[in-house]
């Protein structure tokens, strides 16, 4: 299961999912994407899940990218507790994921294929996505244009 090594505090307060997300916006590393629409947080058993169901249909054919990592620990009290005496102790690590980001990204396949694992994937989160391309550069020149201006 995906958790940090060390981390500077043991308990964290639950923090805002308002806006758009700061990084991670533009596919980067693969050809195809999965971007959040909307808010929320991911567990590290839901990346796992993610992960393996992409691995799986990818059959060491292409390349898995992941762009999240469970980073926040999330706390609980037990079951029929009272109210006092402190935070609960630390249950889960969770990713906080705002809209906009790029969460895993794939290479590799075509783009039908690539549509098709996305999906699968999608299916194991908890909040609504869509797939993505990689932006086609804009420095980029066409032979064909180059060979009409000559």
């Amino acid at each position: 299961m995906l958790m940090p090594k060390k981390i500077r505090y043991r308990k964290v307060q639950r923090g805002t999912l308002k806006g758009r997300s700061k990084g991670a916006r533009e596919v980067t590393f693969g050809d195809f994407g999965l971007e959040a629409v909307e808010p929320g947080w991911i567990t590290a058993q839901q990346i796992e899940s993610v992960r393996v169901t992409l691995s799986r249909r990818l059959k060491k054919v292409g390349a898995v990218y992941l762009r999240v990592f469970p980073s926040k620990p999330v706390s609980k009290k037990p079951a029929e507790t009272r109210m006092g005496k402190g935070k609960g102790s630390v249950e889960l690590w969770v990713a906080p994921v705002k809209r906009g980001r790029v969460m895993f990204e794939i290479a590799g396949l075509s783009e039908q294929e690539a549509k098709e694992a996305l999906r699968l994937a999608a299916c194991r989160l908890p909040i609504k996505t869509r797939f993505v391309r990689r932006p086609v550069a804009q420095n980029t020149v066409n032979k064909e244009q180059v060979e009409q201006n000559a």
